[in-house]
């Protein structure tokens, strides 16, 4: 059975996971077509540096629900066989995660996580940037409301799903880690999926190269590994 994607964001107090606080937690199911929204009260005041960056305010978060409350339902919502994708996952929202949960004493799920931001850097290397903005604009999805959660959310949906096209996100997450070079042994998309790269008919492999298909950022590894067979 596939793994189903959930894409989340994070607004925070600041940036640093260990002293700051989730001001915002959001999250959406393509699949399930379900969005998650809520406000969090931090216990502490937000920085008016913050607040410009973001527009949420401490009136604004001043009735909230606990991030015990929030962060059980956010863990409720996401409950099933899935993948949490964030922008800059690895280095932010997925520390944040960890470090609420602990000091709300909550068992956090043991999610695999996909960082946009690595698989953009990874196979978008020929972009000067890689904000989410930045992609955003390049992808030409409308603009939003930059830095509220929700609106993040749904943007970063639009944009990875054009950046990985059919191929299935649990091969998008094995791709987004897999270090060095090629590994790929198995045909990721299309209707050889699953099957040994080395049993593919030839004349399917040339039909790939011929359509343009490997030569897409996303599917570099693949082109690798059809080389490295000497299939090329």
């Amino acid at each position: 059975m596939s793994k189903r994607a959930i894409y989340y964001d994070t607004e925070t107090t600041g940036v640093k996971s260990d002293k700051d606080r989730i001001i915002e937690l959001a999250a959406y199911d393509p699949v399930q077509n379900r969005t998650f929204c809520e406000f969090i009260n931090p216990g502490i005041p937000i920085p008016e540096e913050c607040t410009q960056i973001h527009g949420i305010t401490d009136d604004m978060v001043k009735d909230a629900k606990s991030f015990k409350e929030v962060g059980q339902s956010f863990f409720e919502f996401c409950q099933g066989d899935v993948i949490l994708i964030a922008h800059n996952n690895d280095a932010f929202d997925k520390h944040f995660l960890v470090h609420e949960s602990r000091r709300a004493s909550l068992i956090m799920p043991n999610f695999p996580f996909l960082d946009t931001l690595k698989w953009a850097r990874k196979y978008r290397p020929d972009l000067p940037r890689h904000s989410l903005q930045y992609l955003r604009e390049i992808y030409g999805i409308e603009e939003n409301r930059a830095h509220r959660a929700l609106d993040d959310v749904i943007v970063l949906h639009k944009i990875f799903s054009l950046m990985i096209g059919d191929l299935p996100i649990e091969i998008a997450h094995e791709l987004a880690y897999q270090q060095g070079g090629s590994n790929l042994t198995q045909m990721p998309f299309g209707k050889h999926r699953g099957e040994p790269l080395d049993k593919l008919p030839k004349h399917y492999v040339k039909w790939l190269a011929g359509s343009g298909a490997l030569d897409k950022p996303e599917n570099e590894i693949l082109k690798q590994a059809f080389e490295k067979l000497a299939l090329l």
